[in-house]
Order: structure tokens, then sequence, then C-alpha cells
């Protein structure tokens, strides 16, 4: 599938809060007041997919120097560091009409991309068990159960090191 990848600017508030709030339940999505927040502290560290000009997903975190992925990073974006060593993911959306398309691919290649770009260690994310093979595809490996109990769900943290 063709999609245009951009880096969110402000402006895509909205559009973010939406398609967070419409793939994510509401104990696990991040209220719009949050998005608000990291857009002001980040928006370089937030990529949006297109379908021609319909929003079809978007991978987002900030960046720090620490190592471990923490529920406190999701509540306080001015714990970003713009000169971090680690890229964070915090979410990765793909509305699910386009789901199984590839879509959440090419948004974890581009931030991976993005990453290495910018001259990061790598890039740490969390997910829940069911993820950790979807993951392992692009790198990823497994660094076992996290401390997060965001949602109430059970995580493990996941890292490429470049």
């Amino acid at each position: 599938m063709d999609i245009l990848i951009r880096k969110a600017t402000t402006a895509d508030l909205d559009l973010v809060t939406r398609i967070e709030a419409t793939c994510f339940p509401p104990a696990e999505a991040a209220p719009r007041e949050a998005f608000k927040e990291r857009l002001d502290h980040y928006a370089g560290q937030f990529l949006i997919a297109f379908d021609d000009d319909t929003p079809i997903g978007f991978i987002d975190g900030f960046v720090t120097n620490d190592e471990i992925l923490t529920d406190e990073m999701f509540a306080d974006a001015s714990l970003h560091n713009p000169n971090g060593a680690w890229q964070m993911i915090f979410g990765l959306n793909t509305m699910p009409e386009y789901r199984n398309r590839g879509v959440g691919g090419q948004l974890i290649e581009a931030f991976i991309d993005l990453a290495r770009e910018e001259n990061r260690k790598g890039v740490i994310l969390t997910c829940k068990e069911e993820k950790i093979h979807y993951y392992a595809k692009f790198g990823f490996v497994n660094e076992g159960e996290s401390e997060s109990d965001h949602g109430g769900a059970k995580w493990y943290q996941m890292r490429i090191a470049f």
C-alpha cells in the first residue's frame, strides 16, 4: 500500500486524538490534553500516515536518556530530552479499516529510520504479549516483563539497538 508519512505539527491535535480514541480502549487511550502537551513538547517525534488526504495512523514517543520506558513518561511530556539517546514509542495506531495492510509496519520502519538519522542509540517500546512476535519482525528484542501497569494490562519492554 502506498502511503504518505509526515511529521506532525501542533495543528494535528484533533487528528491524533481522534485516531487514538478509535484505536485504543478508554483505559489505555491518551486524552486530548495529553496529546496537546506531547505535540507542544515533541511534535517532531510524531509520524502520521495518510492514504491520499485521509489520516490512517500515527506513531509517537519522546526521546530520553533513560533506558526503561515508564508509565510516568506517558503522563509527563516535559521529560522529553531532544538530545537523548533513546527514542521511545508510546503508541502505534492504525485505523481499523487499514489494519493488516502494512501501515503499522511502514510507520515503525519510518520511526526507526528517524531515530537512526537523529543518531539515537535505538528505539524502546512496551507491548502486550501477543504483539511481541510482531515487533520482533522489525528487530526488536524482548527484554521481559515491564514494570508498567498502564491500563491494568501486563506489558513487555522491547528494544532495538543500533
